[in-house]
This record gives structure tokens, C-alpha cells and sequence, in this order.
């Protein structure tokens, strides 16, 4: 498995990162005169502009220059925000629009991560796992390869406290929809965990559990093969 960042070091990244409070704004006015910050970028006709900046860059704009305007619309998605959104320009994955995935998350090759789905800071999806529809992987959780992750499950994340161990799910796991792994978890190999189950505690490799606390309830040698698997044509992408 590729290395986990420990919890100290996501702490110091969020702590020096520089927070941003991003812009996107539309104003139409008489800029024939007006020299634009270099921090801005802008596109548009003479009248007529679309501006990307910080906040507190186009409060000093307009201070300046607001007689200048006639039409203002503004649109703010975050606030004082310490992480970005991953660049994901080099993920070799099938991602999903809606989803969310920040930066320090790492995608490993041949992953699904669909619509609605949360990758926290510090998370690390497994080559060929796929993470389902609004499934949320807190700061650390680590899954193995060949995963699924049900849509609604939650991998709960361990950044504050510090001290606490991530969520760690190894190969060939399948976790039912809604189900909640808690912090310091680990679930083995092959194993399977039922809609719904709440995972409180280690799941041995090749195990069933379900239930709230979950408990084994067979072994996965007992579940029909159709019920247990992984389809790699869902995981193929076009250079392959």
C-alpha cells in the first residue's frame, strides 16, 4: 500500500497552507481605462468581463472603480478554504463529475470514484477499488485493491485527534451501501461487511459481518460468487 501521511504532517500542511477565498466574478462597465490586476485573470469583450480572484483583491478593485460599474454578479463557493480540490489532470482513474477529491488524496490506477463521492485530504484509494455514489473517505482511511465501497458508506477519518489509527481496508473487501467503519478499523482481506453495519471492531480476513455493533455471521467461502464480485470491465478506461 502506498504510505500514509501521518496525521502530524496533514495538520502542518493544513496550518501553513495559505487560505483562499476564490471569486468568479461578472460585472459590465466602462473599463476602456481600467488597468487590471496581474492577479486577475480576466476574459471578455471592452464591457463586459469575467473576473477570477481572491476576495480581498476584488474589494480593493472595487473600491477603487465601482462607479465605473453597472452590472455585478458575484459567486463564492468557500471561505478562507486551507485545501484545494486535487489536480487530477495525471489520475489514471475513471472519476465521476460531483465528485469530491482534495488535494494529498492519491487515486491509484484503474480506481472508479463516482458522483457525490467525498475523498478526504490524506485518503488513499486502492488500484481497481471503486468508491460508489456519495461514499465518503475520511482524512487517512486507506483501502487495498480491488475494493467497493457502497454508495453512502463512510470510512471514518482521523485527523483530529491526532493520535487516532486510520481505517485501513485491505484487498478484495466489499463494504455494503450506508455501512460506517469507524476509526482504528481494520477490515481483512476478502472480507465482506453488510448494508447498513456499523464496524466497531477489526473484521477478520474472509469474514461476513453485519449488524449495529457488527458481527461475523458466516464466512465469505459461504456467499455465492455472483454475490462477491468485482467486475473489471466497470474499471476499464480507454487505454487500456
Amino acid at each position: 500500500m502506498v504510505q500514509h501521511l501521518s496525521a502530524q504532517e496533514i495538520i502542518q500542511y493544513i496550518s501553513d497552507a495559505k487560505k483562499s477565498t476564490p471569486l468568479k466574478v461578472y460585472v459590465n462597465g466602462h473599463f476602456e481605462n481600467v488597468t487590471f490586476p496581474e492577479s486577475f485573470k480576466v476574459f471578455g469583450s471592452e464591457h463586459s468581463k469575467v473576473i477570477f480572484c481572491e476576495a480581498d483583491e476584488w474589494k480593493q478593485f472595487y473600491q477603487k472603480n465601482h462607479s465605473l460599474i453597472t452590472e455585478l454578479e458575484i459567486e463564492m463557493d468557500r471561505r478562507n478554504s486551507a485545501i484545494p480540490l486535487k489536480d487530477l489532470t495525471n489520475t489514471n482513474a475513471r472519476i465521476e463529475p460531483g465528485a469530491f477529491i482534495r488535494e494529498q488524496a492519491i487515486i491509484e490506477d484503474g480506481a472508479v470514484v463516482m458522483m457525490g463521492a467525498t475523498i478526504n485530504i490524506g485518503a488513499i484509494v486502492g488500484e481497481g477499488t471503486m468508491i460508489d455514489m456519495n461514499a465518503t473517505l475520511g482524512g487517512r482511511a486507506t483501502t487495498g485493491k480491488n475494493v467497493h465501497v457502497g454508495a453512502g458508506a463512510v470510512l471514518a477519518g482521523v485527523i483530529e485527534p491526532p493520535s487516532a489509527s486510520p481505517v485501513v481496508i485491505e484487498d478484495n473487501v466489499l463494504i455494503g451501501a450506508n455501512a460506517v467503519i469507524l476509526e482504528g478499523v481494520r477490515v481483512g482481506a476478502g472480507a465482506i461487511v453488510a448494508a447498513g453495519a456499523i464496524v466497531t471492531q477489526d473484521v477478520p480476513a474472509g469474514a461476513v459481518v453485519a449488524g449495529t455493533p457488527a458481527k461475523v455471521i458466516k464466512q465469505t467461502s459461504e456467499v455465492q460468487d455472483s454475490k462477491r464480485e468485482i467486475v473489471s470491465a466497470l474499471r476499464k478506461l480507454n487505454n487500456e
